[in-house]
């Protein structure tokens, strides 16, 4: 469900965006990109809530305690209220100061700038509220639900590209009022469901200053780390905008488009897994924890280079093909933040193994400082007048650094085995993706560009990276099960 979901939310994201793109143009896009880019900032304060929503569900649910989990819910819906409060207070003085004083936008633009900003803010609180209840269904293990939801979701976003065609006002103040519909039907859904089938989700005032306080200070860990992720994305997003202006905005907020079609895949399995390691983790069972934690780690990156090798190797062809004038550096970008993401994939398992650990302190303060120096590097890297893609390539080189680093951490905070790792995970994943790439990189490179290059090498990256994955990613045990599912599905078995 949850790959059904991504596969309608990744065709109809490709057609919207090229449609968006023109009834707005490249500069009102990157206008939009960079402005609600200032509230996605305060995201880091709802995904370090998130992560921690998740973490102590599933906690309480590996342990079998009802009564602790609807406690652990009210608690945590409190938190979020507060969380709510403060973004409100901060976006509406210290964001509002700097769209209209520091971001590079057009003056005749900046009335439309200010309410695509409020709209922004409408959308980022509905979602906030809305992240306990997502919380809950994932915990439950319920993908059918929030594949469901989201299919609603994106349905709507179709609905609104042609809404933004026809309606006479100013196309960027209607693309953000809409959106802000949107995420309060988006809310209201995931409300209703959890409140009808799950007996924690009914908010209730609990005073347990003790576990109030045990999930701020998690969350606050996380915070730190979820506010790397910020400086990664969106301040670059800024610091690339004072120096070059929202035509860059543009190309960047095309590459991460693509890369977040494409990162999902990747992380709906990854979803899908997390409760289950919290769970036998909490459940005492060291043995199965790793094996989900190894085969989360391998699947995790197959199903993100499956996707991007093709997508790599003809990106060009393809963002011709999808909007005939791509903005300058869209090309480059788009490549390089799918290196970054693939780079990436391999560590998303692991992650969740350090947040079942419960003790983050370290993970987050160590690995967050090495992801946090993306802002210096990108700044020293753009002052010595490097091009714009550059602060991608640093990217890159800081994402594998982190990766080395988180993989000693967790070794002491999980009595992990980094030699069973790399056996078991990280050679496998080296050799398929050194392997699946000769066949389809040596055709696109040999023949003339055109839509018929495009389609051959991509039907030959994904059968060299499937043959690949299937006889040198996986050892016997995996290749047996995964072949037996496979014939199980089309006699139409579970």
């Amino acid at each position: 469900m949850l790959y059904f979901r991504q596969i309608l939310i990744m065709l109809v994201s490709l057609y919207t965006v090229r449609v968006v793109l023109n009834v707005l143009g490249a500069e009102d896009y990157g206008i939009y990109n960079v402005v609600a880019g200032v509230v996605t900032m305060f995201g880091f304060l709802s995904g370090a809530m998130a992560t921690a929503s998740q973490r102590y569900f599933s906690y309480d649910m590996g342990k079998g305690n009802v009564e602790h989990l609807k406690t652990t819910f009210s608690v945590t819906f409190q938190i979020y209220v507060l969380l709510a409060l403060v973004i409100v207070i901060l976006a509406e003085s210290v964001g509002v100061w700097f769209v209209n004083h520091r971001l590079v936008i057009p003056v005749e633009r900046l009335t439309a700038a200010n309410y695509i900003f409020q709209a922004a803010i409408v959308s980022f609180l509905l979602t906030l509220i809305t992240t306990p209840y997502m919380a809950s269904i994932i915990a439950h293990e319920n993908m059918n639900v929030y594949a469901y939801v989201s299919i609603v979701e994106v349905a709507l976003k179709l609905g609104i590209v042609f809404l933004l065609r026809v309606l006479p006002y100013d196309k960027l103040i209607v693309y953000g009022a809409l959106l802000a519909f949107v995420a309060l039907v988006n809310t209201s859904i995931y409300r209703f469901y959890c409140r009808k089938h799950y007996a924690e989700c009914r908010f209730v005032f609990v005073k347990d200053r003790a576990l109030f306080k045990e999930i701020v200070s998690y969350s606050g860990w996380n915070l730190f780390g979820a506010a790397v992720g910020v400086v990664k994305n969106q301040i670059i997003n800024i610091l690339l905008n004072m120096n070059f202006g929202a035509l860059v905005n543009a190309a960047r907020g095309i590459a991460s488009q693509v890369n977040s079609a494409v990162v999902s895949f990747s992380q709906n399995f990854s979803t899908a897994l997390r409760p289950q390691i919290i769970k036998t983790y909490a459940a005492g069972q060291k043995k199965e924890t790793m094996n989900l934690v190894f085969r989360g780690c391998k699947f995790t990156f197959y199903l993100m280079y499956l996707f991007a090798l093709p997508l790599c190797l003809e990106m060009k062809i393809i963002l011709n093909l999808w909007l005939k004038n791509p903005p300058e550096y869209a090309v480059t970008f788009t490549q390089l933040a799918l290196i970054d993401a693939v780079v990436d994939s391999i560590s998303y398992p692991l992650m969740t193994l350090a947040q079942a650990t419960g003790k983050i302190k370290l993970y987050q303060g160590v690995v967050g400082g090495i992801l946090l120096c993306n802002l210096p590097v990108a700044y020293i890297v753009l002052k010595l007048g490097a091009p714009a893609y550059a602060v991608m390539v640093a990217a890159i080189c800081i994402t594998f650094t982190a990766f080395l680093v988180r993989l000693v951490i967790i070794k002491n905070l999980a009595r992990f085995s980094i030699k069973d790792f790399v056996l078991k995970a990280a050679l496998p994943c080296v050799a398929v993706a050194l392997f699946s790439v000769i066949v389809p990189a040596l055709f696109s490179l040999h023949f003339v560009e055109n839509f018929l290059r495009l389609c051959i090498t991509t039907l030959l990256s994904f059968c060299s990276t499937a043959f690949f994955v299937l006889f040198v990613g996986m050892n016997r045990a995996e290749r047996i099960a995964v072949v037996a599912t496979v014939k199980n599905r089309l006699r139409g078995e579970k």
